[in-house]
């Protein structure tokens, strides 16, 4: 597997928390709603819950690019 990386386009993110619902321990939105990403890396054992979330963001403020053009 290529490792991937979790891009957040905050111009994009308007802090709904779809994301957050999908994956909690990767993803919070806090009390002022701007989105955390714990971590980047996306490992194997992740990547289906990762892969949902970019795919449900409304906003489509998240993507996965390759680690190496991050």
């Amino acid at each position: 597997m290529t490792k991937l990386s979790i891009v957040v386009d905050r111009g994009r993110c308007t802090g709904i928390g779809i994301c957050e619902s999908i994956s909690p321990e990767r993803f919070e939105v806090d009390d002022d709603g701007t989105l955390i990403v714990r971590g980047d890396l996306v490992t194997p054992d992740t990547l289906a819950d990762i892969e949902d979330a970019v795919r449900s963001c409304p906003a489509a403020a998240l993507s996965l690019v390759p680690w190496d053009e991050r």
